[in-house]
């Protein structure tokens, strides 16, 4: 390419960038066009999982007393190693 050639696309992107209206992509105009025949519901900022492990009877504070248990155990654990030592 030569640096004429150079300079004319360099003017084009510029112009294209700086252009006032921008059309949509095809995806948002696809979007547009669907919701507003059948517009979607609101969605929660956090939805609720639809599989919670064993049953759906899970209890927030059972992770946390398992991670303390196995810190606490590890605790333990080294100290009797390092007591043997002495």
């Amino acid at each position: 390419m030569s640096e004429r050639d150079d300079e004319g696309r360099e003017f084009d992107l510029k112009w294209a960038e700086g252009a006032a209206h921008k059309e949509p992509s095809a995806r948002a105009r696809m979007l547009a066009a669907r919701w507003k025949e059948n517009p979607p519901g609101p969605v929660p900022f956090r939805a609720e999982p639809e599989h919670r492990g064993s049953g759906g009877h899970h209890r927030p504070w059972v992770s946390t007393v398992l991670v303390l248990g196995c810190v606490v155990a590890v605790i333990l654990l080294l100290g009797y190693a390092d007591f043997g030592r002495y």
